[in-house]
C-alpha cells in the first residue's frame, strides 16, 4: 500500500510540478507583455506630446518648456527624451550627462538598454515630420521598478504554489489513504487467514473488490471442502482395508499355507507391513484433524489436543509432558506441524517405558524441538541409517518404528535439520532444527512450561 501511495504522490508532485511551472511561467509572460503594452502606449503619448511642444521660434525650431512634463526638467527622474533631426541632437535635462542611445527601429524596443545610475530603460523610437522637418523621437522610461515588481510577483507565486502543492499533497495522501483502507483491510484479512484467525474474508467491501474477495473466498471453501474429502476418503479407505487384511493374516495361519514356512513367513512380513503403513497413515489423519488452510501452530491450542490424541491412542498409563514459550507460534502451516509432531511423537509412544517429553524452543537462528523418551532407543552406529534418505529402520529393522520418512521430507522441505541422539530421559532423543522464515521479530526465547 506504501508503494502504491508513493508512486501516485511521486506522480502527482510530477505532473502540479510541470503544469504549475507552464501556468505560471504563461501567467508571467501575459503579465509582462501587458505592462509593456501599456507603457508602449504610455511613451507613445510622451513622443506625441513632445512634437505639440516643437514650435517655431527666431532661429528655427525649438522646445516649449512650458510644454514639457517635469519629470524631463529633475536629473534621474526616470522619463529621458532624445529628438535627433538635420544632424542636431536634443536631449531632457532629467539624463544630465549620460546618454540615451536613440531606438533601431520605429517602435517598442524589444530589448533593454543601459540608462544613468544602472537604470534598465524601455525604449520607445516615432519617426514624424514637423514644420518640414524629419524627426527620430527616442523616450524612454525606466524599467528597473516594474522587473522589481515582475520578480516579487514570481517569488509570490513561488511560495503560494509551494504552499498549494503541500496543502494538495496532503489532500491527496488523505483522500488515497481513506479510498485503500478497503483494500489494506483486506491484506489484513489475508494475514488473519494465512495464520488461522479467520476461515474467510469478509465480503463488505467495496464493488471493485467483490470479485476478488469472492474467489478468493470460493477457493478457500474448495480447499477446505478438497482436504475434507481427501481425509474422508483416506480413512474410509483404510477402514475397507482393514477387513481383508484381517481375513489374509486369518488365511496365512491356516494349514495349506504352514506347510510351506517361507511363503508364510514372506507372506506374514508382507501383510504386517501394509498393516503398519495402513495404521501409520490412518493415524496421521487422526492427529492432524480439520485445519484453515494456512492456519500456523499455536503451542498453547495445539498441544494439548495433541497430547490428549495421543494419551487415546496409547493408553497404557504414559507420562506425556510438553514445554514451551507462552504465546509462542511456530511459523510453519498447522496441518504439516502436526503431522511432524504426530508421527514423532507417536513412535516415542510406542517404544517409551513411562514417559515422553516434547520441548519447543525458539533460538536466535530458529526453533528448536526436541521429541525424548525412556525407552530402548538406538544404537549410535545405527542412528545414520536411520536419517539417510530412503532407508526406514520401521520397514527394514524389526524392533523399530521411527517412521522418519514423512518427517524427514517436511523438514527438508522447510530447510530444517534433523539430529538423533542420547536423551535424558535415557532412550532416544529426536531434535528437529528449524529455520527461520521471513519473519517480522525475532522469536521469543523459551522461558516456562506446562
Amino acid at each position: 500500500m506504501r508503494s502504491i501511495q508513493r508512486r501516485l504522490s511521486l506522480g502527482l508532485v510530477a505532473v502540479l510540478l510541470i503544469v504549475g511551472l507552464l501556468l505560471a511561467q504563461a501567467c508571467l509572460w501575459v503579465f509582462e507583455r501587458s505592462l509593456r503594452e501599456h507603457i508602449e502606449l504610455s511613451l507613445k503619448d510622451e513622443a506625441e506630446a513632445l512634437i505639440v511642444a516643437l514650435v517655431r521660434g527666431p532661429q528655427g525650431l525649438q522646445l516649449s518648456e512650458q510644454r514639457l512634463s517635469a519629470a524631463y526638467q529633475r536629473p534621474y527622474s526616470g522619463l529621458y527624451f532624445r529628438i535627433d533631426f538635420a544632424g542636431t541632437t536634443w536631449r531632457s535635462r532629467s539624463l544630465w550627462d549620460s546618454e540615451l542611445q536613440p531606438g533601431e527601429k520605429p517602435g517598442l524596443q524589444d530589448n533593454l538598454s543601459e540608462g544613468p545610475q544602472e537604470q534598465q530603460l524601455l525604449t520607445y523610437r516615432g519617426d514624424y515630420q514637423r514644420f518640414g522637418q524629419k524627426l527620430v523621437i527616442s523616450v524612454a522610461e525606466d524599467y528597473s521598478p516594474i522587473l522589481k515588481g515582475v520578480r516579487d510577483v514570481q517569488m509570490l507565486g513561488l511560495g503560494l504554489g509551494l504552499g498549494a502543492l503541500i496543502l494538495i499533497l496532503i489532500l491527496q495522501r488523505s483522500i488515497v489513504r481513506r479510498a485503500l483502507r478497503p483494500l489494506e483491510n483486506t491484506r489484513k484479512q489475508i494475514a488473519q487467514l494465512q495464520q488461522g484467525q479467520l476461515s474467510s474474508l469478509d465480503t463488505q467491501v467495496p464493488v471493485e473488490l467483490e470479485p476478488l474477495v469472492e474467489q478468493i473466498n470460493h477457493l478457500l471453501a474448495h480447499t477446505e471442502e478438497t482436504l475434507g474429502r481427501s481425509r474422508n476418503a483416506l480413512g474410509n479407505l483404510g477402514h475397507a482395508l482393514k477387513t481383508p487384511l484381517a481375513v489374509l493374516v486369518n488365511l496365512s495361519s491356516r494349514s495349506e499355507i504352514q506347510a510351506h514356512p517361507e511363503l508364510r513367513q514372506k507372506l506374514e512380513q508382507c501383510l504386517e507391513q501394509v498393516e503398519q503403513r495402513l495404521s501409520r497413515e490412518l493415524n496421521k489423519a487422526r492427529l492432524a484433524g480439520e485445519a484453515l488452510p494456512g492456519a500456523h501452530f499455536d503451542c498453547a491450542t495445539e498441544l494439548p489436543a495433541l497430547f490428549s490424541t495421543l494419551e487415546m491412542i496409547h493408553n497404557r498409563g504414559l507420562q506425556l509432558d510438553w514445554q514451551a514459550s507462552p504465546g509462542l507460534r511456530l511459523p510453519w502451516d498447522r496441518e504439516d506441524l502436526l503431522e511432524l509432531l504426530g508421527n514423532l511423537l507417536d513412535n516415542a509412544c510406542k517404544w517409551a517405558d513411562s514417559k515422553v517429553q516434547l520441548v519447543i524452543a525458539a533460538t536466535a537462528n530458529g526453533y528448536q524441538l526436541d521429541i525424548a523418551d525412556d525407552g530402548p532407543g538406538i544404537a549410535a552406529g545405527r542412528r545414520e541409517d536411520v536419517l539417510t534418505r530412503g532407508i526406514r529402520l520401521d520397514e527394514q529393522v524389526n524392533g523399530h518404528g521411527l517412521g522418519l520418512g514423512i518427517v524427514r521430507d517436511i523438514v527438508d522441505a522447510w530447510g530444517g535439520e534433523i539430529v538423533l541422539g542420547q536423551s535424558s530421559l535415557g532412550g532416544l532423543n529426536v531434535q528437529v532444527l528449524l529455520p527461520l522464515r521471513r519473519l517480522g521479530v525475532k522469536p521469543v526465547a523459551h522461558s516456562s512450561h506446562e
